[in-house]
This record gives structure tokens, C-alpha cells and sequence, in this order.
């Protein structure tokens, strides 16, 4: 197998099928190792006042995942929020080479996988005897980036199956709580130019393995309307 379709299968086990270390909560979030790569630690707690997922993050990469079942035509608004130490320096979410994040929020949807290329099915093929699960057929992430202009819609560098929007950039507005309320199907359409199909999972990740660097950052609930 060439390296970088190598590449790019870790990049869609970073969207979504890295397989569990250990059974769901109660509340169905479970934490989602990613192969080769040490484990960002994820925790409840509070914040200033608020209930949140505290994510550490010391040259690692894992997600914090919720599975859900919403079909296509009953996904609208979605309300996120976060609170971030610090951006990373020298990271670039369109740099597969410092591709971190101090905080992302990702949506997992299917689809109809006749319409994507050979080479990415062959990639959602591999992922799958790695890990045992599927990839999704679509992942939108909403970032928090070093220095891309707000609302930038940017195409991970070694698929086109995993898009990031900009909600949070440089070092303005660090250290609060950040709220975000998007229309989730509209975002979906302006970043892969089609309609969303079924919503099936949700996960909060903060990474910095690429920058062999330190990120932290907390977490709100995210609300589905």
C-alpha cells in the first residue's frame, strides 16, 4: 500500500472509526483511540461555573465520540461551545504535516458510497479491516484555528471526505467561553456541495501529535435542534 494512501486512511480514522477502548457511558459518549497515537485525556468536570469535558492533550490525538441515529431531513441548528487555553504555535489545519487543533468539533454522516471514488473506497475498505468499523461517509469539523480567516471552508490535504469550517481563530478570544450556533445541514452544503445524509455520530477532539506540542481545552454540551 503507497504511503499516502496510508495517510490519508489515518486521517478518516481520525474522522470517526478508530474502534473503542471500552463500552459507551450511560450518556453514550465513549472515548475513541486512534492507532499509533497516545491518548489526549478527556474528563468531566466544571468551568467557571459550567459543566464541561476537559480535554489535555501532550503530543497526542484521540476524540471523545457520541453515536446518534437523525435522519437527513430532521438535522437543523446545532449550538457547541468551548473554552481554549492557548492556540498551538505552528499548527495549520491545511498542513497535513501540522495538521493539530486545540479544539474541534466533528459530525459524522453517511451516505452513498457509489458516488465517491475507487481510491476512497479503498481507503474506507482498509480502515475498516483496521479497525473493524467504517468510516463515515462525510465528516464536518468546525475548528478552532492558528490563524485561517473566520468561515474558511478548508478540505483536509489527504481527503476530501473530512472538511473543516473556521469558527475560532488566532489568539482573539482565548481564555472565555466560545458559543456557536450553526445550521448544521447549511454548513454541510457550503463545505461538500450536497445535502447532508443521516447524522450518525458526534465527537469533540483536541490534538496537538503533529506539533509534538501541549493543547487544552474544555467543552460544552453540544445541542442538537
Amino acid at each position: 500500500m503507497q504511503l499516502p494512501l496510508l495517510a490519508a486512511v489515518a486521517v478518516l480514522l481520525a474522522a470517526g472509526c478508530a474502534s473503542p477502548p471500552r463500552p459507551p457511558a450511560a450518556d453514550g459518549w465513549h472515548e475513541v483511540l486512534l492507532p499509533g497515537k497516545a491518548a489526549t485525556r478527556y474528563a468531566w468536570t466544571q468551568k467557571e461555573g459550567r459543566p464541561a469535558l476537559s480535554a489535555s492533550s501532550d503530543r497526542s490525538a484521540s476524540m471523545w465520540r457520541r453515536r446518534l441515529e437523525i435522519p437527513a431531513d430532521r438535522i437543523a441548528k446545532v449550538e457547541f461551545s468551548w473554552w481554549v487555553e492557548d492556540v498551538i504555535a505552528g499548527a495549520n489545519v491545511a498542513d497535513s504535516e501540522v495538521e493539530d487543533a486545540p479544539a474541534r468539533v466533528l459530525f459524522a454522516f453517511a451516505g452513498d458510497e457509489s458516488r465517491l471514488s475507487g481510491r476512497t473506497r479503498a481507503m474506507f475498505d482498509l480502515a475498516q479491516a483496521l479497525t473493524g468499523e467504517r468510516p463515515p461517509y462525510a465528516t464536518l469539523m468546525y475548528v478552532w484555528e492558528s490563524g485561517a480567516a473566520l468561515e474558511s471552508v478548508i478540505p483536509n490535504p489527504r481527503t476530501d471526505r473530512v472538511r473543516k469550517i473556521v469558527v475560532d481563530s488566532g489568539a482573539q478570544n482565548l481564555r472565555q467561553w466560545r458559543v456557536h450556533q450553526r445550521d448544521l445541514a447549511a454548513d454541510f452544503r457550503r463545505a461538500f456541495g450536497e445535502d447532508p445524509g443521516p447524522l450518525i455520530a458526534v465527537a469533540l477532539m483536541t490534538d496537538s501529535d503533529n506539533t509534538r506540542s501541549r493543547a487544552r481545552a474544555w467543552y460544552g454540551p453540544v445541542r442538537l435542534d
